[in-house]
């Protein structure tokens, strides 16, 4: 791609409207922004009048557009991509449909034929809505144009629908906005892509995507990681969270991670913000707009309500914000403004006995911005400022943004609800870099979504995806004793066991000393247990000879182990390959329920030791890890080691392994060590 046809097409001087009834919106779009180039008109019978000129064909044009918007009939697009192409244009918007997103063959053929007379142009669509570039007042844009930053600064919406574009645009909310551009059918330029480039863009603050799907993760990451690198954080909504996967899988691993489960282990890792909603997602990018993520997680919340403070609490307890007490030395200060009838506490109400004592509510705001929290956000909801006397409200609300901005302190308005904080203090906020919440869930979720965003580029390495590159279709599952032994060769613990005909099975249990586990000893069983191909707990040659004669059933021959008796937890570790991001680390509740317990998280590469015990910790079966109800507590430092041995082995197999699943590895006492007691592997031939 012609990335200096990208940046023509972003920031053009030049337009060509190629088209009938939606140019002429984006005509009028133009004429809304302010945007101050050529725009050249192009229409195969319109007459020209006294105010606007049309031409017939691109080659009568007066010169190469910078940008061109195509609303021409699918059929004809791939000869105007062509014809701009020969004449030296820059990128174009395809608005057309009728392309792949049509699943038939013509519309595939459109999309191959538009691909190949485009060149190297850049062009974003088919079937998009255009673009809007708020900074430089350019608009390719079949509809009103609403908002955009009020400043050379704000943030970049990218957007697979064109609605959510708009709706997006339509916002109440103040988000300062420098782009939003439309992606369509990505068949040329990609979020990926976009991201990239204006990564490079000093104005551009933050990104907002909404994803339907994504293109190509490995370019994705990659972008991600530039943008991360440019300090940009990305906030992105992502439909499809209750699809079921598109195949079912032979390993509990497979199962429980599905699609969605590893794009939010993706999110995670790459320390970008998912958000449920477009609510979510505006208030989450005014966060990062206003000075990015934050530093932690510790954050004040006051206001006059004891009800705001109580919701606070409830609401918070969906997130990982912490709410540490004031210091003692700003307690006692703060303790003096208020007066002894209030409580310190945090979330704080301050009670209304300083209301209007403004030298007593400057002392309350100045000190609690120096108390050392990553965030200070202030409850207040006001009533509509267009049927009623704000003025008890404005003066506290001013005396609070200027102490922040005085602090140069992290600061936010919080409203239970978006309507309850208005336009005026909104615009009032953002200009003094003071960020105006609306909605007290969204809020928090919001200053969260900022603090996660923030540890991860503290502490977590950019994700960098292991994708197989598969030589052949056909594959094999080893057999379990084959599967341990590989891990063991990884650094595994496994215990000690024999392969051996059903008529050797009691000589084997007594060999390696009673109690024993007996399994019928095929690659055709996944699950063994689910068919009665395990038996437990057996304790002499007598019992042992029973129960291989029994398994003799599903399998000739038999694995003989040692039985672990004095196990405090079972955990699941298992590799599966995502068919976009790779190889993905599955941890959860390990043994016979592990999928009726969902009790499982997902990481993407690199598996460090701290992804480990941090995925560990999100775990509900950690508390058994801890020692729980009299029993001793596991030893997490052989798991941890234990885990890393399986991914050591899935990272020199990246290749060649389908999918790995070691379920259960039992955590003895802490001290003594761990056992995987059961292996299921999956290779390509």
């Amino acid at each position: 791609m012609n990335r200096d046809s990208l940046r023509r097409l972003l920031a053009p001087k030049t337009l060509a409207l190629v088209g009938g009834n939606w140019t002429d919106a984006v005509a009028n779009a133009c004429r809304q922004i302010g945007y101050e180039g050529e725009i050249w008109r192009i229409h195969p019978t319109r007459e020209s009048d006294a105010d606007t000129t049309y031409y017939r064909s691109v080659d009568e044009l007066p010169g190469a557009p910078d940008a061109s918007f195509l609303a021409a009939p699918a059929a004809d697009i791939p000869a105007l991509a062509g014809a701009l192409q020969q004449r030296g244009a820059g990128g174009f918007v395809c608005f057309a449909s009728g392309f792949d997103e049509t699943a038939t063959d013509v519309g595939r053929q459109l999309t191959a034929d538009l691909v190949e007379a485009a060149g190297d142009l850049a062009f974003t669509g088919p079937n998009c809505y255009g673009l809007v570039n708020f900074f430089d007042r350019a608009a390719l844009w079949p509809d009103q144009v609403v908002g955009g930053a009020r400043s050379n600064r704000g943030v970049a919406i990218l957007c697979q629908s064109g609605t959510i574009s708009l709706t997006l645009m339509f916002n109440q909310r103040d988000l300062p906005i420098g782009y939003v551009i439309s992606v369509g059918n990505q068949t040329r330029l990609a979020l990926e892509d976009l991201i990239e480039v204006l990564s490079d863009d000093p104005r551009v603050t933050a990104f907002g995507l909404y994803i339907e799907g994504i293109k190509d993760a490995g370019r994705f990451a990659e972008a991600v990681n530039t943008a991360r690198a440019a300090g940009k954080p990305i906030a992105l909504v992502k439909s499809g969270r209750t699809a079921a996967a598109a195949q079912a899988a032979a390993t509990h691993t497979g199962a429980m991670a599905g699609a969605d489960a590893v794009f939010d282990a993706y999110c995670r890792d790459a320390g970008i913000a998912r958000c449920d909603t477009l609510a979510s997602l505006v208030e989450t990018l005014k966060v990062l707009h206003s000075g990015g993520p934050l530093p932690g997680r510790r954050i004040l919340v006051m206001g006059a309500s004891g009800g705001d403070m109580a919701m606070t609490s409830d609401v918070a307890r969906h997130t990982e914000l912490e709410f540490p007490p004031l210091a003692p030395d700003v307690r006692a200060a703060v303790q003096e403004a208020v007066g002894p009838r209030v409580t310190i506490a945090n979330p704080f109400d301050f009670h209304t006995y300083i209301w209007f004592n403004a030298p007593k509510m400057q002392a309350l705001f100045s000190n609690v911005f120096r108390a050392g929290y990553d965030a200070v956000a202030f409850m207040l909801d006001c009533p509509p400022a267009d049927r009623s006397d704000t003025s008890a409200f404005d003066g506290p609300i001013r005396l609070y943004v200027e102490e922040a901005r005085k602090a140069g302190a992290r600061a936010a308005m919080l409203a239970s609800l978006p309507e309850t904080l208005y336009e005026d203090i909104r615009a009032h906020c953002t200009e003094n870099g003071v960020i105006p919440l609306q909605g007290q869930r969204e809020g928090l979720e919001a200053l969260n979504a900022a603090a996660h965003i923030g540890a991860r580029w503290r502490e977590g390495d950019p994700v960098r995806l292991q994708r197989p590159v598969r030589t052949s279709t056909a594959s094999r599952t080893l057999r379990e004793d084959e599967g341990k032994s590989a891990l063991a060769a990884y650094g595994l613990p496994v215990p000690a066991a024999r392969t051996v005909p059903v008529a050797e099975a009691a000589a084997a249990a007594e060999s390696i000393g009673f109690p024993v586990v007996i399994k019928a000893a095929s690659a055709d069983l996944a699950h063994k247990s689910d068919v009665g191909g395990v038996a437990l707990n057996i304790r002499s040659a007598e019992e042992a000879r029973a129960t291989a004669a029994r398994l003799a059933a599903l399998s000739d021959t038999v694995l003989v182990e040692q039985m672990v008796v004095d196990g405090v937890a079972e955990i699941l570790v298992g590799i599966t390959v995502d068919p976009q991001f790779g190889q993905v680390l599955v941890l959860g509740a390990g043994g016979v329920l592990t999928e009726y317990l969902h009790d499982s998280t997902s990481l993407l590469p690199p598996f460090t030791e701290k992804a480990v015990r941090a995925g560990l910790d999100r775990l509900n079966v950690k508390r058994l890890l801890a020692g729980f109800r009299g029993k001793p507590p596991g030893d997490v430092d052989a798991l941890v080691s234990a885990i890393l041995a399986v991914t050591a082995y899935a990272g020199a197999h990246v290749d060649s392994l389908i999918e790995l699943d070691v379920n259960p590895i039992i955590v003895r006492p802490q001290g003594r060590g761990v056992v995987a007691v059961d292996a299921l592997v999956r290779i390509s031939e």
